[in-house]
């Protein structure tokens, strides 16, 4: 890591150092919280932190593309190219999906199967695809729970939003984390479909 992070991520599960990385940069996009902002990646380049880095910023910039064609008050022009970059970067999305996925069938690919062992209903990538989700998810209730404006009402119902998205998150990150013990110890096993298009 590039980055001025003193945490030792090689120490970390999986699901941990997925939801330190995605926190990352769901911070550093909000920052400018700008959907044309550069992305200053501060991972090595093609390292497993680098990708969920810029699998974070990708969704965070999806979530902000869509808050923006929600407005009633759009130009109709506007949708149209807004409607195109949703559509790439929703490529992009999946692209990466696919690559973080590549990584995790080539850690395991020497691993012997044991007799009837399964296949998950959803690979590693994808579970760390609803993992970042989930981050953004997150964020955006907690700034909703600390608006100065929020009412006493308000504010109760957001924490029990976010009760239950903390609780999700945990969840998931159990389940992430087994799911990779399971394929290491050969009882499930990842399955790469090659369909051309």
């Amino acid at each position: 890591m590039h980055g001025s992070s003193n945490v030792n991520l090689k120490c970390m599960s999986f699901s941990a150092k997925c939801c330190l990385v995605f926190e990352q940069a769901t911070k550093a996009y909000h920052a400018t919280d700008r959907v044309d902002a550069t992305v200053h990646n501060p991972y090595e380049v093609k390292s497993m932190e680098f990708y969920l880095y810029l699998k974070n910023w990708i969704d965070a910039v999806l979530w902000h593309l869509e808050d923006m064609i929600r407005n009633p008050a759009i130009d109709p022009v506007e949708v149209v190219a807004i409607i195109r970059r949703i559509d790439k970067s929703n490529q992009d999305r999946t692209d990466l999906v696919e690559l973080i996925d590549s990584f995790f069938f080539d850690q395991y690919k020497h691993v012997k199967l044991l007799p009837g062992a399964t296949i998950n209903t959803e690979t590693p990538a994808w579970a760390v695809d609803r993992l970042s989700t989930l981050i953004l998810k997150i964020y955006h209730m907690r700034q909703e729970l600390d608006r100065p404006e929020a009412t006493s009402e308000h504010r109760i119902k957001c924490q029990k939003k976010l009760d239950v998205l903390l609780e999700q998150k945990n969840d998931l990150c159990m389940a992430l984390d087994q799911l990779l013990v399971d394929i290491n110890a050969g009882r499930k096993y990842m399955k790469v479909y090659n369909i051309s298009r």
